[in-house]
């Protein structure tokens, strides 16, 4: 399944994954979904430094559900934001 994963570890990994309460799982999803966020917004202010959090949550915005979806909740996208 994993392209970058040997067969041995990756069968452990699921089964540690098969292993835990669902509850636990959702929190580890949410976690890693938190962290990409993140990821992201760091990168947005390293590219753009002299933008302000409203124009960074919108560019985020164009990154994680593309720009017909921010057009369509921001007034404002920026021409470059993709």
């Amino acid at each position: 399944m994993l392209e970058d994963t040997a067969a041995e570890p990756e069968r452990r990994y699921f089964a540690l994954l098969r292993g835990q309460t669902p509850a636990a799982r959702l929190r580890k999803a949410v976690s890693l979904s938190r962290a990409v966020r993140q990821l992201a917004l760091a990168g947005l202010r390293d590219r753009y430094p002299d933008s302000g959090d409203a124009e960074l949550r919108v560019r985020l915005a164009v990154i994680l559900y593309g720009r017909p979806v921010a057009e369509r909740i921001f007034r404002d996208v920026p021409v470059d934001a993709r």
